[in-house]
């Protein structure tokens, strides 16, 4: 049973509401007993019709114990039974309404302690939480109160002790507006230092990245920790950089069989996997590894970005329209979990010849006898991760390495296009505009180092599609385009990943429209979600009657106040427009008094930081945009591992360039300066060039 026909309960003959949504997730409800609502003001104002709590699920078409909760709890006729005569029940999708989610993910888990996907929230009629908590079974078990003795625990509490209840859940929606407030504070290389020793305290030096449980890629961390340790020179960092992206390389979490990388694993050695894929997963890892490629000249990293390359266009983006596709499913039917990426011995033996097989078995540690990589569920089923060395593995089976990675490829291939049929778990298709920016930046930095201009040309066609379809002018970004439609305004994360990837496609292009669509961008940021009174930017508009928070954290993907806070100082260093390094100054000034609590998640808060106050080296290219020489030296000058350059190119006589004269023979020179400060006598010696890049600036 594939993905998106979960939850279709055949005693179920009528459609629910939710037949009409856009969202897949809340597609897969459409068939089930209970009377569910999107969340609006249509849902709030039926439960104060009926005077009546609501029970709000929020999760997504990717969450293995969302599947859990619908097919057990929520497709149970006694529980939509409760749900339909005593509450109003709402469902949203986490990554359709990620505002929704961020602020009942937010009172839930300071009410309870408790957050998460499926996250169940019990609500008063006007929206304010009382109770919640994340996955409930049907029945009691594991020592969890189940649905069908919760509910009517619940519904008891609201209609016995009303009054009780609503002030409970009044008092603590007012204590959501004060918590968590940043705290403003000058900034300083002596504050950049003290949050870079933090990050580097928290790092996991024995298997890399952070966190000692369950491990994420804390991407904005990792392309820290190689940006210190690589360009600053800092041991520590690079030993915790390279440790990171060596074990997830090797690890579960990465796909060594289909490419790309699930979200994270539930142990700290990389084993064990959660077997959704994200877009943005993709698009930070993409960019950790051809960063990692480009500083070290690992074999390794590369065949990682050529993987992940692959895996996108094949399996998780539009390559006829452009666009990135939301997420692939951890899962297939009922009762799996992660089956489909998981390997018996015999289901290898099945597909390859022997020698291949016990290649495969071997390197990938897919074996009969126990093992670190066996899944709880069913022991037999073996996540493959890297167990050994090329040179190892050729001298247990007494050939030469080059031919094991020949035949190690050829029995991937095989066991790949073993599961190309389906069932295969199921790909949203919305293209979710904060991803898709950070998906289009990251096949920028791809190409910068690769050369490949497929790459470019994808990720070109991709911002093309998304500012023709997704962005109106006085409106900004909507923040999700499928079946034609886009819907959703108002978040601030669209808007400033789309401004980025402008700044980037400007870049690489030399196409002056695209830094014309980023001033655009960061104009209506700075009318819609600018704070006058303490600086930053807030994730909704003014005109919400919502909880309003400054993003700061990297809670998962690179937050939008620093991300905002580097395109501005970019616009600053290409425009001389003094209001954008205001505006950067102001913002990272408002997060300044808190940003040591943050720890790693605070890594791209220091990234801004740095790139604030030590000022990068920015390439001024005078020559024929046309020119093939112009062109060489573009590419000379992107292909520099300088993390935060600035590439720009400029026609000889173009309004603007007085400082950079052209050369008075008219081949095409490159100017490298320390943005506003000084530059460097022109030239057009590559090498020089390179270095130049690698040297000037902070």
């Amino acid at each position: 049973m594939r993905a998106e026909e979960k939850a279709v309960t055949p005693q179920a003959v009528k459609e629910n509401r939710l037949a009409q949504a856009k969202s897949p997730y809340l597609l897969s409800a459409r068939n089930q007993l209970i009377d569910w609502y999107e969340f609006g003001e249509e849902s709030l104002q039926k439960a104060r019709e009926l005077d009546r709590p609501i029970l709000l699920d929020i999760g997504a078409i990717w969450c293995h114990w969302c599947h859990v909760m619908d097919e057990e709890t929520y497709a149970d006729p006694e529980v939509a039974q409760l749900l339909n005569q005593l509450f109003v029940a709402i469902k949203v999708d986490r990554d359709e309404r990620p505002d929704i989610d961020r602020r009942y993910q937010e009172a839930v888990s300071a009410l309870t302690g408790n957050g998460g996907w499926p996250l169940t929230a019990f609500l008063t009629p006007e929206g304010k939480v009382f109770y919640g908590g994340t996955y409930f079974p049907p029945e009691d078990k594991w020592g969890k109160e189940g649905m069908k003795t919760l509910l009517p625990r619940i519904a008891r509490l609201y209609g016995e002790n009303k009054e009780d209840v609503l002030v409970m859940a009044e008092k603590h929606y007012q204590e959501l507006l004060t918590v968590g407030r940043p705290r403003p504070d000058r900034l300083s290389q002596e504050l950049l230092e003290g949050i870079a020793s933090v990050i580097l305290a928290e790092g996991d030096l024995e298997h890399g990245g952070f966190g000692t449980v369950s491990k994420f890629p804390s991407v904005a961390a990792v392309k820290f920790a190689l940006y210190r340790g690589a360009v600053k020179k800092d041991e520590g960092f690079l030993t915790l950089a390279l440790k990171t992206l060596d074990g997830m390389a090797r690890g579960g979490i990465r796909d060594h069989i289909r490419g790309g990388f699930f979200r994270y694993t539930v142990d700290p050695e990389w084993r064990v996997p959660h077997f959704e894929k994200m877009s943005y997963v993709q698009a930070g890892m993409l960019e950790n590894y051809i960063h990692g490629y480009a500083a070290t000249g690992s074999n390794l990293y590369k065949e990682v970005v050529l993987e992940v390359l692959d895996y996108v266009r094949r399996e998780a983006s539009d390559q006829e329209h452009g666009g990135f596709y939301a997420s692939q499913d951890a899962d297939i039917g009922s009762g799996d979990d992660g089956d489909y990426y998981t390997w018996t011995p015999e289901e290898v033996e099945k597909v390859l010849d022997p020698l291949e097989s016990g290649a495969i078995k071997t390197f990938y540690g897919i074996s009969a006898s126990g093992g670190q990589g066996e899944m709880k569920h069913d022991p037999t089923r073996k996540v493959p991760r890297i167990t050994m060395g090329i040179e190892t593995l050729a001298k247990e089976l007494g050939i030469p390495p080059d031919e094991v990675t020949h035949l190690l490829q050829t029995a991937r291939e095989k066991l790949k296009k073993a599961r190309d049929n389906p069932p295969v778990p199921f790909v949203d298709k919305n293209k979710y505009t904060h991803w898709n920016g950070m998906m289009v930046s990251a096949w920028f930095e791809a190409y910068k180092f690769l050369g490949d201009t497929n790459v470019r040309d994808f990720a070109l066609k991709t911002l093309d599609f998304l500012l023709a379809k997704s962005y109106k002018e006085g409106q900004g970004f909507f923040h999700t385009y499928q079946g034609g439609e886009a819907r959703i305004t108002g978040l601030l994360e669209d808007n400033v990943q789309m401004a980025s990837a402008c700044l980037d496609a400007y870049e690489v292009s030399g196409e002056g429209r695209y830094l014309q669509d980023a001033q655009s961008i960061v104009d209506h940021c700075i009318r819609e979600f600018w704070d006058p009174e303490e600086g930053g930017f807030f994730d909704l508009p003014s005109a919400t009657k919502e909880i309003r928070r400054k993003p700061f954290e990297d809670v998962p993907t690179p937050a939008a106040n620093p991300t905002m806070a580097m395109v501005l100082d970019r616009l600053y260093y290409i425009t001389h427009e003094a209001r954008y390094y205001d505006k950067a100054q102001k913002t990272l000034q408002a997060f300044a008094g808190s940003a040591l609590e943050s720890g790693y998640f605070a890594a791209s808060y220091a990234l801004a930081m740095d790139y604030h106050l030590n000022p990068p080296a920015y390439a001024v290219i005078i020559g024929k945009k046309a020119d093939p020489g112009t062109r060489a030296l573009q590419e000379a000058a992107l292909a520099t591992y300088r993390p935060g350059k600035i590439v720009t190119v400029h026609d000889p006589g173009e309004e603007g360039l007085l400082p950079y004269p052209p050369s008075p023979e008219g081949r095409p020179v490159v100017y490298v300066c320390i943005p506003l400060k000084t530059c460097a006598p022109p030239t057009n010696d590559v090498e020089k060039i390179q270095a130049l890049l690698k040297s000037l600036g902070g």
